[in-house]
């Protein structure tokens, strides 16, 4: 009696690697009615997981302005934090009455 694998892994194991080692998918299309060339269409798409894409030069500066939110968040939370609560349960934390 041999071992089986499970057909429900496949898919998770194909977007475990897709995710961890990316997909770059190329593709062009020329759209013609009797020979004459109409829609053109140049597609590439990169498919991966935010590590991955980051480690290849995608989405550098998307990365670096979201950490430099977070931290910004962060800040102002802690700020609010050191306020104390408001009297008004409507009012946010740091919100001007």
């Amino acid at each position: 009696m041999e071992p089986k694998r499970a057909d429900d892994d496949v898919i998770v194991d194909l977007l475990d690697v897709i995710l961890r080692d990316g997909a770059v998918i190329e593709a062009d299309a020329i759209i013609s009615v009797a020979d004459i060339p109409l829609v053109g269409l140049k597609l590439r798409a990169a498919l991966a997981g935010m590590a991955t894409m980051t480690e290849y030069g995608i989405f550098e500066e998307w990365d670096r302005q979201q950490r430099q939110r977070a931290l910004a968040g962060d800040e102002l939370a802690d700020a609010r934090f050191a306020e104390g609560p408001t009297d008004d349960p409507g009012q946010l934390e740091g919100e001007e009455p």
